[in-house]
Parts: C-alpha cells; sequence; structure tokens
C-alpha cells in the first residue's frame, strides 16, 4: 500500500513537470510553454484592464510578443544603440535588485525612526510665486529673474497680506491661480533649495528669492504639521527610501573599490 502511494506520488509530480514544460504554441520556430503560460495569465489577473481576461486572449498576447520578438532579431534591432542603451538600463536595474534584494527585506522601519526624521524633518505648507527659467538660461535671464524676484519680494514684505493677490498676478506657476498654495507636502515633495529655505521656519515667514531647478520662488510658510497629524505610513516610506538609497550608495562605493575609475572632467555644481 505505501509503495503504491509513493510510485502514485512520484507519477503525479511527474505529470506537473511535464505539464509545465509542455509546448501549448509555436512562433517561428520559438517556443511556449506551459510554464510560460501560466505564469503570464496569473500576472494578467492582477492587472486592472478593461478588456476580460482569457485564456485565449493571454495565448494571444504571447503569440503576438514572440512576433514581435522574432521581428526584432529578425531587423537586428538588438545593434540599435537607443535599444542597446536601454537593454544596459534594464541589465542595470535586474543587477541591483538581484544583488541587494536580501538586504532591501531586511529593513525595518520603526515608529521611533518616524518621530526621529520628523523631529528634523517637518512638513510645511507653503505658497510660492514663481519666476520661472529655462532648462539652460543665459547669465541675462538669470539677472532678470531675479531682479524681478526681488522686486516682488520688497513688496509682498511690506504687505504680507497681499502675497495671495501678488501670487494670482505675477507666479508662472499653475498654483498661481489660487494664490500659489501648495497645499501641505512632505520634504521629500520639494526642490531640496526650496525645503532648505523653509526648514525650521515658523508660519508667516517670507523668504528672499530661492533659486531651484525651475526658476526664482518667493515664498511663504502657511502651516506646519504636528507630529501625530501627519501620515504616518507615507513617511515609514520615506524612511524605507532613506534607507534603501544608502545600501545601494555602499553597494556603487563596494564596486568602485574594485573597479577602474577615471574621472577626466569635474564639475563644480
Amino acid at each position: 500500500m505505501r509503495i503504491t502511494l509513493i510510485i502514485s506520488i512520484l507519477l503525479f509530480s511527474l505529470n506537473i513537470f511535464a505539464q509545465s514544460k509542455k509546448v501549448i504554441a509555436e512562433v517561428n520556430g520559438r517556443k511556449i510553454t506551459k510554464e510560460q503560460f501560466d505564469l503570464y495569465y496569473q500576472q494578467r489577473l492582477l492587472f486592472v484592464s478593461n478588456k476580460k481576461v482569457s485564456k485565449q486572449s493571454v495565448l494571444e498576447e504571447l503569440i503576438n510578443k514572440e512576433l514581435g520578438i522574432s521581428n526584432a532579431i529578425k531587423k537586428k534591432v538588438d545593434n540599435d544603440p537607443i535599444v542597446k542603451r536601454k537593454i544596459e538600463e534594464l541589465m542595470y536595474h535586474a543587477q541591483i535588485s538581484k544583488d541587494l534584494e536580501g538586504e532591501f527585506k531586511k529593513i525595518k522601519v520603526s515608529d521611533q525612526d518616524v518621530k526621529n526624521y520628523y523631529a528634523l524633518n517637518k512638513e510645511y505648507r507653503t505658497a510660492h510665486i514663481l519666476f520661472r527659467l529655462r532648462a539652460k538660461p543665459s547669465p541675462k535671464d538669470v539677472s532678470t529673474m531675479l531682479k524681478e524676484a526681488t522686486g516682488i519680494y520688497n513688496k509682498v514684505l511690506k504687505a504680507p497680506d497681499k502675497f495671495k493677490v501678488y501670487a494670482q498676478k505675477f507666479s508662472q506657476s499653475s498654483a498661481g491661480k489660487i494664490g500659489g498654495d501648495l497645499g501641505y507636502q512632505p520634504p521629500t515633495r520639494y526642490a531640496p533649495e526650496y525645503y532648505a529655505a523653509i526648514k525650521g521656519k515658523k508660519v508667516g515667514y517670507i523668504s528672499k528669492p530661492v533659486r531651484t531647478q525651475y526658476g526664482f520662488h518667493v515664498i511663504k510658510v502657511l502651516g506646519v504639521k504636528k507630529l501625530e497629524q501627519i501620515n504616518k505610513n507615507l513617511y515609514k516610506k520615506i524612511i524605507y527610501d532613506i534607507k534603501r538609497d544608502k545600501i545601494i550608495d555602499d553597494y556603487h562605493r563596494n564596486l568602485r573599490k574594485k573597479a577602474k575609475v577615471k574621472v577626466l572632467e569635474k564639475f563644480n555644481s
């Protein structure tokens, strides 16, 4: 009886293995296995779509993918410089994920971590008046916009209650229509220079013109959240990302130690 049971289990296992390797379609000689199909089908069921997901539709998708791959191979698209760059980018992220997945799983974020982080990085509600600069502005552009921003700063400093009016009239931001109000934002959603200008400041504070990648901002602090008012899950995600980025930075630092890196040009910013 026991031997019969063992044989039955072995036969069942072999059948499952054979099923997983079973070929259910071929496209220009490239095989689509039952294992590939089952995995892709499960993934499609998790993806929200306005189209009904059926086994036949999933098989059609896989066939279309294989046709696309065959066509790409035929046209030697892998030799295209743009495609090569995209493949390299994919390989870079895939290798980091493979090498560091175990370290990422060890990351823990506690309520105390949130408390410690928030003590130094408050969540502010601000309004701003933006004087926009191009991505590569000329010195004249910078000088002109700084002069305009400084002029408005001097005016709102004398009449803080008119900040909203000045924002509606002069700001080159989509928020200008509502007085430049950006609402409450966690530190990571502000440009670093923007956040540095408001960090530690009290409600009502108005900054001198601050330059970011977008242009010059005149900023007014409208509110500061207390610890008990924040979304703790959001801040746990922020802290998780910080810890993850530290692991990635250490990973790259170790790679550099084993590599030959020669920098031919250095930049001041």
